[in-house]
């Protein structure tokens, strides 16, 4: 198997030579000045991997994910142990500028396999020496293992109209937080975020932009996440909110690359990540070979491919269920994995006719996709109007509502359900902790 390699930054003269006189599969076939000299041989198809001599801080987990979604493995040379570090978050193989040409020809091999998801059987330039492998390797800090990652990723969707996301998703968290869980809420609408208005935050910067960023660059940790993610503290319980963009046209500021590290990196610090997702489900397909440029609803999809569970939320209306069982078409044909439980919010007579559940599981039998109905959540203008003037949560501003109860009907075990939860006080508008 040959590995053609572009390189870029002056390393020690004979890097390259050595690569060359070790007549192994790693064969360099450009030396680069700059890094986009070396971004656009990649992206020509000239190379499998990149060997970035000089320069690593200029790289970023949205360039190191581009240049993968073309199959090329990066390897930076690095002194430094904090930019090892960073290196080895955004997915690149650090190693010491003064790595031997057999031992970088191994880390070669072995970041192009990762990559293409195949294991390396055996060095490709000579017997393994455990010894002179370790003795490559930067010293790269203890990274923060706080957290098994497993925390559940929960992410409310629906389609446009305003079936009520936003108030399912800020009301799902609250209760999972009243019950003593670590929730973050996430707020990814890249059309209408509204997270930070319905909690009454008077804070105006984008949690998750921030958060994004970091990530980006590979300095995202469990505690930089906590600095950048609101606290909103309840009579019944607190939970962390990364708000969202303030402005819709900064949704490239949310690409897919760095949203899915955050996410990593949230499911780590919390039990439960709740996602607000926006309705969106275009995929771009006239951008789909320019791998370079960013997607406009990646902040939709991501979550979405990444979601353990999936709440689509429609409007219980002549409406809003068309546009439901066509959303689902939708979102099974750019999401195929994804197993969405389906709630029909809103649901009142006046809209469907007398006993409106049975109204509205008779019409999705006959209309509706092979997967039923599994929720219905009332119609209770009163009390969301409430904790919206409130700009707190249903159990805060109407805890006993039929809507309350439903929701926490749908998120909490059946031994939690009955635990005493209601909260008699609503909390004025507040501002965002850190």
């Amino acid at each position: 198997m040959s590995i053609p390699v572009v390189t870029v930054g002056q390393s020690r003269e004979d890097l390259v030579g050595g690569l060359e006189r070790l007549h192994g599969p790693v064969t360099v076939v450009r030396r680069c000045a700059e890094l986009p000299e070396l971004l656009a041989a990649c992206q020509s198809g000239l190379a499998r991997a990149a060997v970035v001599a000089e320069g690593s801080e200029g790289l970023s987990a949205s360039l190191v994910d581009r240049l993968g979604a073309v199959g090329v493995a990066i390897v930076a040379l690095t002194d430094n142990a904090e930019e090892a570090a960073r290196l080895h978050r955004i997915g690149v193989v650090p190693a010491l500028t003064g790595v031997e040409s057999a031992e970088l020809s191994d880390r070669i091999a072995d970041a192009v396999a990762q990559l293409t998801g195949r294991l390396r059987p055996a060095s490709l330039s000579s017997p393994a020496d455990t010894g002179a492998a370790l003795a490559t390797d930067p010293v790269v800090p203890e990274l923060d293992t706080e957290g098994s990652g497993a925390g559940e990723l929960i992410v409310v969707w629906g389609p446009a109209g305003s079936p009520g996301r936003t108030t399912v998703a800020v009301n799902i968290a609250g209760e999972m937080a009243a019950d003593g869980r670590g929730v973050l809420l996430v707020d990814a609408d890249t059309y209408g975020a509204s997270v930070a208005a319905v909690l009454g935050l008077l804070d105006e910067s984008a949690g998750l932009a921030q958060a994004c960023r970091l990530a980006d660059q590979g300095l995202l940790d469990a505690d930089a996440l906590r600095k950048v993610a609101a606290t909103v503290a309840t009579t019944a319980g607190t939970f962390r909110v990364l708000t969202g963009i303030t402005r819709a046209d900064r949704w490239t500021e949310l690409r897919a690359p760095a949203l899915a590290l955050v996410l990593e990196r949230a499911r780590q610090i919390a039990d439960v990540v709740v996602v607000d997702a926006g309705f969106c489900l275009e995929a771009d397909e006239e951008l789909s070979f320019d791998t370079m440029a960013p997607r406009r609803n990646a902040a939709t999809l991501r979550p979405l491919e990444l979601a353990d569970t999936v709440y689509a939320v429609g409007a219980a209306d002549p409406v809003g269920v068309p546009r439901m069982v066509r959303a689902l078409a939708e979102l099974e044909g750019v999401v195929p994995q994804a197993s969405p439980t389906v709630i029909m919010n809103k649901v009142r007579s006046s809209s469907v006719g007398r006993e409106p559940e049975r109204q509205l599981r008779d019409a999705w039998e006959r209309y509706g996709p092979a997967s039923g109905l599994k929720a219905f959540l009332p119609y209770d203008p009163a009390a969301a109007d409430a904790a919206l003037l409130a700009g707190s949560l249903l159990l805060e501003a109407s805890p006993g509502s039929t809507l309350r109860h439903a929701i926490r009907e749908l998120v909490c075990a059946p031994d939690q359900r009955k635990g005493k939860s209601s909260v008699f006080s609503s909390t004025p508008r507040r501002r965002a902790k850190d």
